[in-house]
């Protein structure tokens, strides 16, 4: 279907759905998802919109360019998005490789509408996995001294590939703060959930010895404040007194596949809007 998605957040005013749908009407679009949320706190407004233009009675770029009148109106933030599309994502790694196979299996099946434009690793674990899927992958060393030339080199290589979202399926390096800035909300991270609690090596071991009751992984953005981006997703799963720390593990992997595809999805679908440091998701 050819359509088109529309993304707005503006202060709360009387009137505003009702203000977009009828620019819509007046063009002969149709609505096929109307998506809204009011932070009555803060008395702003934020809408995911779908539109199916196949009907519309003027060019689609001419559609697109009139809505600033109204936008401008409203004092909002908007963009839109053509109807269909893949979004151009590079995929970060480093030794294991439960999320990229997540991503790369739901891509395969059509969930994902993305297209994968290499993997890059500052480990060769998963190498093989990415020659498998067909795709480049580019080994960068950062370790120690090395660090701010690989990141520098990472950056290239998502300028010249033209990448819109990079993912981080489990890669254990700390993005330096100009990294971070240039992708502001562009990057998407998985972690376990016992952060800040479990901070360090072995999580899932000191979690055992503490004895929880629940485990989970938390996709969010990334941000140059360390794991506190905007959280997309989060899942959880219950822990039982006969867990071991090998259980626990496999069930925190089960959750960080689990969230890491819906943050994804979430992403690519222009179901979140980032405001502050909060993402207003839109789910399907």
């Amino acid at each position: 279907m050819t359509g088109l998605i529309l993304k707005i957040d503006c202060p709360d005013q009387p009137s505003v759905v009702s203000k977009i749908a009828s620019y819509v009407a007046d063009y002969s679009g149709s609505l096929v998802e109307f998506s809204q949320f009011t932070n009555t706190q803060l008395a702003k407004f934020f809408a995911r919109v779908q539109i199916n233009t196949s009907n519309l009675s003027v060019d689609v770029e001419d559609f697109i360019s009139g809505f600033t009148t109204l936008g401008k109106s409203l004092s909002a933030s908007w963009n839109f998005r053509r109807l269909p599309y893949k979004m151009r994502t590079a995929v970060m790694v480093t030794k294991t490789d439960h999320c990229l196979n997540e991503i790369l299996w739901r891509t395969s099946l059509g969930e994902l509408p993305i297209e994968i434009t290499s993997v890059i690793g500052n480990r060769d674990n998963c190498q093989k996995i990415a020659e498998q899927a067909k795709l480049p992958f580019h080994f960068i060393d950062m370790d120690g001294e090395k660090k701010e030339a690989g990141f520098r080199k990472v950056h290239e290589i998502l300028k010249e590939e033209n990448v819109e979202l990079t993912v981080l399926a489990r890669f254990m390096q700390i993005l330096p703060n100009w990294f971070c800035d240039k992708h502001s909300g562009k990057i998407i991270n998985i972690h376990h959930s016992f952060l800040p609690a479990f901070i360090g090596a072995h999580p899932y071991r000191q979690a055992y010895e503490r004895g929880v009751k629940l485990i989970g992984a938390t996709c969010h953005y990334v941000t140059s404040d360390l794991d506190a981006g905007p959280i997309i997703e989060q899942e959880v799963q219950r822990v039982q007194h006969f867990h071991t720390p090998k259980d626990l593990m496999r069930l925190g992997r089960d959750c960080e596949r689990d969230a890491i595809a819906r943050g994804i999805r979430y992403h690519v679908h222009d179901r979140t809007i980032i405001h502050e440091n909060r993402a207003i998701v839109f789910p399907d």
